[in-house]
């Protein structure tokens, strides 16, 4: 009997999903093609684009959205390499807010330290 897969997806900084028992799964690679990994696959290594990643487990299909990186398969174990998990890589809405906030406070400040500095003579006077 063939075993269920293990998926384990790591980014530079921290494991992003590790999981066993996995029935399937599905990536995009860089040709565009999709890659649909079920236990017993051929081991390969491919480059993927940022898309994605499909998978299933006793609990259920689940999707995590992954920036572009590399896949691994063995015989039992898939290894996905990437820079991040598309949603942490992207500001959340308060993390805009709060720059977009920052550099509102900042371009008043400039302007505030603008208006109160001495205006420039006129050369030739």
């Amino acid at each position: 009997m063939i075993s269920p897969l293990r998926l384990t997806v790591l980014s530079p900084v921290k494991t992003l999903l590790d999981v066993a028992d996995v029935a399937w799964l599905q990536v995009r690679l860089a040709d565009g093609a999709g890659l649909g990994i079920y236990p017993g696959h051929a081991p390969l290594i491919a480059e993927t684009i940022s898309a994605p990643l499909r998978y299933a487990t006793a609990e259920g299909e689940q999707q995590l959205e992954l920036a572009a990186g590399i896949l691994h398969i063995t015989l039992e174990r898939v290894w996905l390499l990437t820079a991040g998990a598309t949603a942490e890589l992207a500001p959340s809405a308060t993390e805009a807010d709060s720059e977009l906030a920052r550099f509102d406070r900042l371009a008043g400040a400039l302007l505030t330290t603008l208006d109160a500095a001495p205006a420039p003579e006129a050369a030739g006077d």
